[in-house]
């Protein structure tokens, strides 16, 4: 059964997305790109546009679940506040849709990406295109990110669990 998910990388003048199908081991990338917003715009319409432009994802892809990369504490604290009310207008689109909603911080994506929580950009960039068996990897970088998101969800599931090995039938052994 194949499973999609749309990984969301907030931002107010970008936002990264990405949409992967998930089958059985197999990952494959449907779409990928950004939403961008105009600086000179006040910030709840930009707010309106990246909730309408996730709205339109969702209701074009129709996925199982969203994977949303969490809030990062910038040294500016006004930075952290706006960027949590994108955040919020991308919960309240995948909530509005009865979708699963999964949270990671960026150093959780990072690290499932490319094995380390620090990694750059272009790491996650290149390890995208890796996973993903692309010639070139996602651009703008945020969009790779987005992707990033949804291919963490995904490692998430597939991967297993320390109750699921507990309960195998080789673990009574």
């Amino acid at each position: 059964m194949t499973k999609l998910v749309l990984g969301v990388d907030p931002g107010t003048a970008v936002t990264g997305y990405g949409v992967v199908a998930l089958d059985g081991r197999t990952v494959t990338l449907l779409e990928c790109g950004v939403i961008r917003t105009d600086a000179k715009d006040p910030l709840p319409s930009r707010l309106q546009n990246i909730h309408d432009g996730v709205s339109a994802l969702i209701t074009r892809h129709r996925p199982d679940t969203v994977a949303v990369e969490d809030v990062f504490y910038a040294r500016n604290v006004r930075t952290t506040i706006v960027l949590g009310h994108a955040r919020g207008v991308i919960l309240l689109a995948a909530q509005q849709a009865g979708l699963a909603i999964r949270e990671y911080p960026p150093a959780e994506i990072k690290k499932a990406i490319t094995g380390k929580g620090a990694a750059t950009k272009e790491q996650v960039q290149f390890m995208v295109a890796r996973l993903l068996r692309l010639k070139h990897a996602p651009e703008p970088a945020d969009a790779s990110d987005g992707v990033a998101a949804a291919l963490c969800a995904c490692l998430a599931t597939t991967l297993p669990t320390l109750s699921s090995i507990a309960s195998s039938p080789r673990a009574s052994r």
